[in-house]
């Protein structure tokens, strides 16, 4: 999958703008502030409908201005769809061939985006709430039922948090701890058939990375233990949930972590490898993507040269000249390593929200 062109409105600084991107390789240069992390932004809210920097999303509309617009036309195989999403009055709506589409998450999956960022780490060190988010958006491109059972259980969780917080009397707590334990086993489900897809990948991906810290291994944490009846375990902790006001076992607290032959923990891991580790995740989950889909999402890398050195900018394009078909790069300067045989496919200098393109 790639995007022929991006069409940008009242994004961050970038007032109105239309670019041109070509298959394989695109990077966009400049100083900071000057709008080009904004670019691969709008790809990635094309496929998440929320930015990978912090902050809140209508904080990204232009100062100023009452709402926010980007639009790209989707290629996959010989087949073109023009995808558009606009967010105004605190709401998405989305457009796909110029028809209205009355569910976000039908639009999003068209125009799937992978990032690599200056927060990734996170990923790696942050709560588990980062780690779930991100095997999600990863089994709802793969899954088509996924959706639709995660949300029945995000409204199931809700109603069962709020009878504990307004003290409802046992017999109904009976009746939503049956539904809650009913509505976590196909998320259950759905997510570990997707990590027995990711784990394979990822081990592959972090010995390409981190060689140096011996064989990975990946752990699934359902959110409860692995043989106990989480209807039976709701009913046991109902008084410790009743004290909390919220429900404490079920997929709303899954997790998952991953380790090293010479790093078993995560403490044991540098702020630089944590980074290699989120790198890893993010390409391993393109592979899973381009296996189960049948085409490669659009691969974001934001201020690649900052984030890592020379050396293993070098391992990343290599990768990414062998898989992928398109690559959305940005940085101060382009990355030492395309300065020589393998030129990018295109060059954009970004000054003040607008384009030049160099190459």
């Amino acid at each position: 999958m790639r995007l022929k062109n991006l069409r940008i409105e009242n994004l961050r600084n970038i007032a109105m703008l239309d670019v041109a991107l070509a298959p394989g390789i695109n990077v966009f240069v400049g100083s900071n502030g000057a709008g080009k992390s904004s670019l691969l932004e709008a790809a990635y809210l094309l496929s998440h409908a929320q930015s990978f920097r912090a902050g809140s999303v209508d904080g990204l509309i232009r100062r100023g201005q009452a709402r926010m617009a980007v639009a790209a036309s989707v290629c996959k195989g010989s087949g073109e769809r023009r995808l558009s999403v606009v967010r105004e009055d605190g709401t998405w709506r989305a457009r796909l061939d110029q028809a209205n589409v009355p569910q976000l998450g039908t639009a999003l999956r068209e125009a799937a985006t992978v990032c690599f960022e200056p927060g990734s780490h996170e990923l790696i060190a942050g709560s588990g709430r980062e780690r779930r988010r991100f095997l999600d958006w990863g089994v709802f491109h793969v899954e088509q039922d996924f959706l639709p059972a995660a949300s029945r259980y995000r409204r199931v969780l809700r109603q069962r948090n709020m009878a504990l917080k307004q003290g409802a009397a046992d017999a109904e707590l009976d009746a939503w701890d049956a539904e809650l334990a009913g509505a976590a086993l196909p998320v259950d489900g759905l997510r570990r058939g997707y990590f027995a897809r990711f784990s394979p990948c990822l081990e592959r991906m972090l010995a390409l990375f981190l060689p140096e810290l011996g064989a990975g291994s990946m752990e699934w944490d359902s959110g409860w233990p692995q043989q106990t009846d989480l209807h039976a375990l709701l009913a046991q902790r109902r008084g410790l949930d009743r004290a909390r006001g919220h429900t404490s076992r079920g997929p709303h607290r899954a997790d998952w972590t991953l380790g090293f032959e010479h790093a078993p923990q995560r403490s044991h891991l540098s702020r630089g490898q944590e980074k290699l580790c989120a790198l890893a995740c993010v390409l391993a989950q393109a592979r899973v993507h381009a296996d189960a889909c049948g085409d490669w999402p659009v691969i974001a890398l934001d201020d690649l040269g900052s984030e890592l050195d020379v050396e293993h900018q070098q391992r990343v394009l290599e990768w990414l000249h062998g898989n992928g078909e398109q690559a959305l790069i940005s940085g101060v300067e382009i990355p030492a390593p395309l300065r020589g045989e393998n030129p990018p496919a295109r060059v954009f200098h970004v000054e003040h929200g607008q384009l030049r393109p160099l190459l």
